[in-house]
Order: structure tokens, then C-alpha cells, then sequence
């Protein structure tokens, strides 16, 4: 009976947030079929392969990437990364922008 309250009383506070047939007139999708559909591709596909175990900061950068790559930013997620990379590995590069080497004497 207690359940049933809570579910009730759910449902009574979020009321004005469940207006279905207005949101099916706009076009918005209601089913979460498309939403557990784009989470086993996206997630448990990748994540749950045999004998994977993940630290939290290991499967969120993985899931990440995954996004980047399923979607249209994987371009734009290369290029970040590698100029991250860049700036991180060669901090100062800026300071030889202008520098022209010495001639050898032949």
C-alpha cells in the first residue's frame, strides 16, 4: 500500500511534466525504446565484453571517445585531442616561431 502512495504521489508531482499527447503533436519521442536502444549500443556493447573491468575515470574517458566517434564530432574530437597533445608535450614551441638557424659555412 505504501508503494502505491509513493508511485501515486509521483505521479501527482510530476504531473505537469507527463503531458504526452502535446509532446506526441510536437513530434518529441516518449518510448524509452530509442533511449535503451542508443545506451546497449553505445555503453554495454563496448563495456561488457568478456573480462573487462573499468575504474570510473577509465569508462567515462572510454565512453567518451565512443560518443565521439558514434556521432558526428569525431573529427573535431581528433583535432582537440592532438592539439592537446601538442600543447602538452611542447609547451614552449611559440618561443622558436620566429628563429631562422644559422647558416653553415660550406
Amino acid at each position: 500500500m505504501k508503494m502505491r502512495q509513493g508511485i501515486g504521489g509521483y505521479l501527482e508531482k510530476n504531473s505537469d511534466r507527463m503531458r504526452y499527447d502535446e509532446y506526441l503533436r510536437r513530434g518529441y519521442p516518449i518510448a524509452s525504446g530509442v533511449i535503451e536502444g542508443t545506451c546497449r549500443h553505445l555503453v554495454k556493447d563496448r563495456m561488457e565484453r568478456s573480462g573487462m573491468r573499468w575504474t570510473l575515470e577509465g569508462a567515462r574517458s572510454m565512453l567518451n571517445v565512443r560518443a565521439a566517434f558514434q556521432s558526428d564530432h569525431w573529427r573535431t574530437f581528433i583535432d582537440w585531442h592532438m592539439q592537446n597533445e601538442i600543447n602538452q608535450a611542447h609547451p614552449n614551441r611559440n618561443l622558436i616561431q620566429y628563429y631562422t638557424p644559422p647558416k653553415l659555412a660550406c
